[in-house]
């Protein structure tokens, strides 16, 4: 399972205090603090910020680690976390708003997935409630056509993690090195989708209310994300 042993190390590695609060930002210029779900919540940086500001939050991860990991910063334990799949929303209830964020909605690899994901999303929003995600941009295709790659030590272990891209897939390799020889991978394969694409097939469902490139250019410009503000017809 992808991020069981990634979750351990994934705060060390890309924990952003700045971009979390840029997320954050960019759903309350949107929504008033609602009871919101958050699909693939991770370690939930964000979740506990919008529960913070009076959102009423239910976050779900498909990787145990990861729940765990949040779990742990709820200290106050107001935020419901479930472990499962965000594609299969079919024991829970609706919501004011729904939140994928921070490119998971990537990791969806079948186009006629993507269509079953919007709409599960549609069924499980409020009438005129609010569907938040953000997906990488075309152009992350191209930057990744020559390889990433960044080495380091974080808490115990050494690490390396390359990134390439190959047609409409982008693909994140982790090696962790332990003191005692061992070695630990993790492979992610995401799919980049045509924003014009997208348009198409949330159209049946939602309004789109907004569209931006990194938070904060009108459109589809050149960048790393694409962020879509959807309101439920």
């Amino acid at each position: 399972m992808i991020y069981d042993t990634l979750s351990t190390y994934y705060d060390a590695l890309v924990k952003d205090e700045e971009a979390t609060l840029s997320w954050v930002n960019w759903i309350e210029s949107f929504q008033k603090p609602c009871d919101m779900l958050e699909l693939a919540c991770g370690s939930a940086e964000i979740t506990n910020v919008l529960s913070c500001d009076g959102f009423t939050m239910t976050a779900l991860d498909m990787s145990q680690g990861m729940i765990q990991q949040a779990k742990n910063k709820d200290k106050e334990k107001k935020i419901q976390f479930l472990c499962q799949d965000m594609r299969d929303l079919s024991s829970l209830s609706q919501f004011e708003s729904i939140a994928c964020l921070c490119d998971s909605f990537n990791y969806i690899l079948e186009k006629e997935e993507v269509i079953s994901f919007f709409k599960e999303i549609y069924d499980h929003l409020k009438p005129n409630g609010v569907f938040f995600f953000d997906t990488h941009s075309l152009d992350r295709l191209i930057e990744f056509n020559e390889e990433f790659n960044e080495t380091g030590h974080i808490e115990d272990v050494d690490y390396q993690w390359s990134i390439t891209s190959e047609d409409d897939f982008i693909y994140q390799d982790f090696a962790f090195y332990k003191e005692n020889g061992e070695v630990i991978q993790e492979h992610h394969m995401q799919r980049v989708y045509d924003p014009e694409w997208l348009k198409e097939v949330l159209d049946p469902y939602f309004h789109i209310e907004s569209v931006k490139t990194d938070f904060d250019q009108e459109g589809i410009q050149p960048g790393e994300k694409y962020f879509f503000v959807c309101r439920r017809k």
